[in-house]
C-alpha cells in the first residue's frame, strides 16, 4: 500500500480534525510527537479516509501545498444514496476559509464536481460519479503535470507501473485536436493502480506557476532491505533530495522509502527508543535497515 503523506506548516492535527468533520468515513488512528527533528518538533497523524491510509505531518515552512497534487474523493450514488448530500457537506466544510479552484457545478464528466483548496492549502477534487462510472477507490491522489512537465503524465504512469508489482492501467483519455491550447494526444485524464493504490493524472499545457514539491509525498513501507534498495534505485533521480529515506523521482514527485517496522516503533515504542531511531535516521540518505534496528533495539 502506498500512503500519501501531507506536510503542514505546524497544523497537522487541526487539518485532520477539519477533514474528520467533512467526511463521515474518516478515522483518526493516532497522533505521535517526534522530538529532535530538523523541524524542532514534528506531529505525525495516522488516519484513514474510506480505508485509504494517510499521514499528516507538521513541520517547518520549507514547502507549501499547491494544486499540482490533490486528493480526489469519489461519491458514488450506486453505493450510497446520500452521496450527493455528502459531497455538498464536504464542499461546505472544506471551502470555509479556503479557495475555490473550480466551482461546484455540472460538468461534461460529472453531474456534480468541484475543486477546492482548503484553508490549510491542501487541494480536494469532489466528484459525483455518473451512473456508468467504472469502480475505483473512493480516494485517489491526482497529479497535474504542468509548467515544464506537461505531456509527461502518460510516461510517468507507465514508469511507476513498471516499478510496483500488480499495477494496472485504468482509463486513458487524450486531448483531441479541438482542445487547444492543450496539446493533442496528451492526457486529458488517466487513472492507474500502483499495487493496491489508485491514482489519477492529467496534463495541462497552461501556465500555472506551480509544480510538485515535498509537501505531498508518497510513503512506501518496505518489508526488507532488498525492497528498499530496489525502489530507491528505481525512483531516486535527484541526489540533492536524498535525506532520511526521502527521494525525488525524475518527474519531481517525492517518495519516502522506509521499512514498515519504523511505524511500529514510532507508534508503540517509548520516547527513548523513538529518539534513537530518529537520531539514526537523520544521518541516512537511503535507509540502512540493519543500522536502524541496531539503534532502536539498543539497551
Amino acid at each position: 500500500m502506498i500512503i500519501p503523506c501531507l506536510w503542514y506548516e505546524g497544523r497537522a492535527s487541526a487539518a485532520v480534525r477539519l477533514y474528520d468533520s467533512a467526511f463521515p468515513d474518516l478515522e483518526i488512528e493516532q497522533v505521535v510527537t517526534l522530538p529532535g527533528t530538523p523541524s524542532v518538533e514534528v506531529e505525525l497523524v495516522y488516519f484513514r479516509l474510506s480505508g485509504q491510509p494517510l499521514r499528516a505531518m507538521s513541520g517547518n515552512s520549507m514547502c507549501r501545498f499547491n494544486p499540482s497534487v490533490s486528493l480526489m474523493v469519489r461519491f458514488d450514488p450506486q453505493r450510497d444514496p446520500q452521496a450527493a448530500a455528502q459531497l455538498d457537506h464536504a464542499w461546505q466544510v472544506l471551502g470555509e476559509g479556503g479557495q475555490v479552484l473550480m466551482p461546484l457545478d455540472t460538468y461534461p464528466f460529472s453531474p456534480r464536481y468541484g475543486w477546492v483548496q482548503d484553508k490549510f492549502g491542501l487541494s480536494w477534487q469532489l466528484y459525483l460519479c455518473p451512473p456508468d462510472s467504472e469502480m475505483r477507490s473512493r480516494v485517489m491522489p491526482m497529479f497535474v503535470f504542468c509548467d515544464g512537465r506537461a505531456g509527461l503524465a502518460e510516461i510517468a504512469g507507465s514508469f511507476w507501473r513498471s516499478i510496483f508489482p500488480q499495477s494496472q492501467l485504468g482509463q486513458l483519455v487524450r486531448y483531441g485536436p479541438e482542445s487547444a491550447p492543450q496539446r493533442e494526444g496528451t492526457v486529458m485524464y488517466s487513472d492507474f493502480r500502483l499495487g493496491d493504490t489508485w491514482f489519477a493524472a492529467i496534463d495541462s499545457a497552461l501556465t500555472h506557476g506551480f509544480t510538485f514539491n515535498e509537501s505531498f509525498s508518497l510513503m512506501v513501507p518496505c518489508c526488507d532491505q532488498e525492497e528498499i534498495d530496489r525502489l530507491w534505485s528505481a525512483l531516486s533521480a535527484a541526489p540533492e533530495a536524498e535525506v532520511c529515506g526521502w527521494c525525488r523521482d525524475k518527474f519531481g514527485v517525492s517518495w519516502q522509502i522506509y521499512p514498515a517496522e519504523v511505524d511500529e516503533v514510532l507508534r508503540n515504542a517509548d520516547a527513548e527508543r523513538r529518539q534513537r531511531l530518529l537520531a539514526a535516521l537523520m544521518r541516512m540518505k537511503k535507509i540502512d535497515l540493519a543500522c536502524l534496528r541496531q539503534a532502536w533495539q539498543a539497551r
